[in-house]
């Protein structure tokens, strides 16, 4: 096989776990797989395909993951810090019998990322950000619950926001919901990226570059990754339970960033203009996908 995997015989269980019989489970997909192979399509191994059991463990880890978000939400406004928005994260995990994939995750040190007005991403809690009346924020959170990864984020406009700032963060959620449009079982991951793109070049906008989405479920990074200034018919091939996330960074102005030196994290547009950023994560399905984390 494509993957070096092992190949059940075609009556005996399949590699899934599902206890159904290989022939009458994963074996069509995995021929289908291997055809793209030798056709030279990309095709990712099997080991990132997810299985029921995988999906249940994620829906229990993105319920916690979107209601954090939900606490968030009904408690954010001006005068708010983004480390009261790091404490309130941590209580509400510890409450769940979760913690957060972010924190200590390649040495970042905080529990949530908050990103201010041209902040594009990995922005650090602190109590000197204080939420004004105008300004948009982005709170990207990351749960790891029972060994399962989950990860959404959402922006919030505090106070009376300006109409430019209104139409950014719309029009990245509305290219988010492209994306998602875009999702069809063996089609390429590349329309996905090339959707997201179009939306916002036709707003006046420009899409980040450096940074994408990403597989994730059993692990906070796993492959493939998520362009999203990607061409159609390009990319690794979806399929059924794959999953990964749609998470556009979208700036006002040009898409250049810079990361600050003083802590290696911290990401800014490069002409300070406005950034924003949704995201939402999602299993490919036999007809589309499933929305898991938004």
């Amino acid at each position: 096989m494509f993957d070096n995997l092992p190949v059940p015989g075609r009556n005996d269980p399949c590699w899934c776990g599902s206890g159904r019989k290989y022939k009458k489970c994963h074996a069509a997909s995995d021929e289908r797989m291997e055809r793209l192979w030798l056709e030279g399509e990309q095709v990712l191994p099997r080991s990132l395909i997810k299985t029921a059991k995988d999906i249940d463990g994620i829906k229990a880890s993105a319920a916690v993951n979107m209601g954090v978000l939900d606490y968030v939400g009904e408690r954010i406004g001006v005068g708010v810090s983004t480390m009261d928005i790091n404490r309130w994260v941590e209580d509400y995990l510890a409450k769940h019998d979760a913690v957060s994939a972010d924190l200590n995750y390649e040495g970042y040190p905080y529990s949530v990322c908050t990103a201010i007005n041209d902040v594009v991403c990995h922005g650090f809690p602190s109590e000197d950000d204080v939420l004004a009346d105008g300004d948009i924020v982005n709170v990207d959170m990351s749960t790891i619950k029972d060994g399962y990864f989950s990860d959404s984020s959402r922006m919030f406009c505090i106070g009376e926001v300006s109409d430019e700032r209104r139409r950014l963060v719309e029009t990245c959620h509305e290219s988010v919901k492209a994306g998602i449009a875009a999702v069809r079982p063996w089609g390429h991951l590349g329309d996905v990226g090339a959707a997201v793109n179009a939306v916002n070049i036709a707003a006046g906008f420009s899409t980040v570059e450096d940074y994408g989405g990403h597989g994730i479920g059993c692990e906070f990074h796993e492959d493939p990754f998520v362009s999203f200034v990607s061409k159609e018919g390009t990319g690794p091939i979806m399929v059924p339970g794959m999953c990964f996330t749609i998470e556009p960074m979208v700036n006002a102005g040009k898409a250049d960033i810079t990361i600050d030196k003083s802590n290696g994290w911290i990401v800014r547009t490069a002409d300070g203009s406005d950034s924003a950023q949704w995201e939402v994560q999602l299993v490919v399905t036999e007809d589309g996908c499933e929305l898991l984390s938004w």
